[in-house]
């Protein structure tokens, strides 16, 4: 496999098969591309769009998306060894983080609707201002994550794990929606 260090990617569709290192990808178009077998260590994806792009053995070590359309992405798919994202501003609605370790992942801004963490890791997350409409956690470890700011989840505190989550008083309701109880301002 070849290795390219060091390069920006502008306003592309295809990459080929190779282990990319402190790499950029501005403004490029890779949706429904195959990224199997593929290596990303220390890179950037920058005003992107990857949805439904394929992650068949794809490793994401220290990676960021900022601003990416990230739609229907099975993440379960990639390496977990030294796996280590970031997201900020991005699309991940349709994306599927099943069983995954997640833990202190930050997603900033983010769109998650529909986005299935069942079985997941996200010890220490932050959901920093992020919209999580219809995202399912079941079996989740939620310890010590941030929701203060993130809107529209339902969360079940019997199903999940919760302890020193941290909550706002404005988004309670989504914590206990399953018990019907009512929170008034």
């Amino acid at each position: 496999m070849i290795c390219i260090e060091d390069k920006t990617f502008e306003n592309t569709s295809k990459l080929e098969r190779a282990e990319y290192y402190a790499c950029r990808f501005e403004n490029c178009d890779f949706k429904e591309v195959d990224f199997s077998r593929s290596i990303f260590i220390e890179c950037e994806f920058i005003d992107c769009n990857l949805s439904n792009s394929k992650l068949f053995d794809t490793a994401l070590k220290t990676v960021s998306f900022e601003n990416c359309k990230l739609l229907g992405l099975d993440f379960t798919n990639c390496t977990q060894f030294l796996l280590k994202v970031t997201f900020l501003d991005c699309n991940l609605s349709y994306s599927s983080f099943y069983k995954m370790d997640l833990k202190s992942t930050l997603f900033r801004s983010c769109l998650l609707n529909e986005t299935d963490f069942s079985n997941t890791d996200l010890a220490g997350a932050i959901f920093d201002n992020s919209d999580l409409n219809r995202a399912v956690f079941d079996n989740s470890n939620l310890e010590k994550a941030d929701f203060r700011t993130a809107k529209n989840f339902l969360i079940d505190p019997v199903n999940n794990k919760l302890k020193k989550a941290l909550f706002s008083n404005d988004n309670l309701s989504g914590l206990v929606a399953k018990f019907g109880v009512v929170i008034s301002s």
